[in-house]
């Protein structure tokens, strides 16, 4: 039973370690642990997001003081990038700076859910 503990620890440890690092989402800890990133190379990437919003690329990265070509290359396998940061998530889709009104109407996508629990018209007729 012990060795089966060890052997899951093991390859739970390894899994963490191989799983990219997602720049739009890492926190100060987790790009740390990225080789050659220390807590200022850190700080100053999640700085640069504050600023610029979320990393369209990873190349994007080399753009952070800092960050040069060499340092890119030594980690660059060990990154993605998906999603928006909670900064640009924010934003609205029409790219207006404003958030949408709750009470303004809305278009629903056919067969979405409304916020009473029902989807449009089309997914309540029967045939």
């Amino acid at each position: 039973m012990k060795r089966l503990v060890l052997a899951f620890a093991l390859a739970l440890c390894s899994l963490t370690a191989t799983a990219a690092v997602n720049l739009n989402t890492a926190t100060k800890d987790e790009l740390v642990a990225l080789p050659g990133i220390g807590p200022a190379k850190a700080q100053a990437i999640l700085d640069y997001r504050s600023k610029n919003g979320a990393f369209k690329s990873i190349e994007e990265l080399k753009d952070v003081k800092g960050i040069g070509a060499k340092r890119y290359e030594n980690i660059k396998s060990d990154l993605t990038v998906v999603g928006a940061s909670a900064k640009t998530a924010a934003k609205p889709a029409d790219g207006s700076s404003k958030p949408a009104d709750a009470s303004s109407p809305q278009r629903m996508a056919k067969g979405a859910v409304s916020s009473t629990g029902k989807g449009d018209d089309s997914t309540n007729r029967k045939p």
